[in-house]
């Protein structure tokens, strides 16, 4: 005899997009798809940190000097840092969006 399989009813299925521990997008490591990253220039900061407050990612921390800090673990490489940085209005971007082929 064959014993009979359980079949599954709409209330066993569980929901979809629920976060059920909160805090834990840490443990999560997005970079590794990027197609470009952003590489730091620190003669062209002046620590305003506007990188900082536009990088959806939280991929950008400051150190204690006031200069930017990129985590690549979590950087998407989207380039808003770039466009949105301070010196860029002058043409000396703090960032520049290099092909990530060149790093591998």
């Amino acid at each position: 005899m064959t014993s009979k399989e359980k079949t599954w009813t709409w209330r066993d299925i569980p929901v979809g997009a629920v976060v059920e521990e909160p805090g834990n997008a840490s443990e999560y490591l997005t970079g590794g798809w990027r197609s470009e990253r952003p590489v730091f220039t620190p003669d062209h900061c002046v620590q305003c940190g506007l990188c900082y407050v536009y990088c959806p990612d939280a991929a950008i921390v400051m150190t204690r000097e006031g200069y930017p800090d990129i985590r690549l673990d979590y950087c998407k490489g989207c380039g808003i840092c770039a466009r949105e940085c301070f010196m860029s209005t002058f043409g000396l971007s703090c960032f520049e969006m290099v092909d990530e082929e060149e790093f591998r």
